[in-house]
């Protein structure tokens, strides 16, 4: 059995010997470098298993529910302070005020954001402690890690100047 092609360059067609496969030949009549292909595989093409469509909607329902729950934790924080008491605060709690406060500064959320910084400043002391260790680090916490690095950097040195 040979392997028949066309010529990219005249566009006739060739024939070639099923060794040729693979390799890459003149063309006889107008002695373009032509690459031959390879003989066409006698192997069964292997077919696909159709979607299952309950399971896609299983994982997506999974997903959904998986991030509330992530915002509903991420949101039951202690409270600040009365003012003039000293200010203190979990350093875990207060590490995840700031990764919120950085994302939604990443997708343009002002409003937001400005309410996160709002619960942050309270704790001017240990955030700037916290921002300096991100900074110094440089790889960001996995929730960061989709922000372009001098974008988070750029957040992170404007939220230490504003703490001063």
């Amino acid at each position: 059995m040979s392997i028949s092609l066309h010529c990219e360059c005249c566009k006739k067609k060739i024939t070639a010997p099923d060794n040729a496969g693979g390799k890459w030949g003149k063309c006889p009549y107008c002695s373009h470098k032509c690459y031959i292909p390879l003989p066409a595989s006698e192997d069964e093409e292997v077919k696909l298993a159709p979607i299952d469509e309950n399971e896609e909607t299983q994982y997506k329902q999974m997903m959904r529910e998986t991030y509330h729950v992530t915002e509903t934790l991420l949101q039951q924080v202690d409270e600040p302070p009365e003012p003039g008491q000293e200010a203190n605060i979990d350093e875990k709690t207060l590490t995840v005020r700031i990764i919120k406060y950085l994302a939604m500064m990443a997708r343009s959320s002002f409003d937001e954001a400005q309410a996160a910084e709002n619960k942050i400043f309270p704790y001017r002391k240990q955030a700037k402690r916290i921002l300096e260790n991100m900074l110094r680090e440089g790889k960001p916490e996995p929730e960061l890690a989709d922000i372009p690095e001098k974008l988070l950097a750029g957040f992170i040195r404007n939220m230490l100047a504003k703490m001063g």
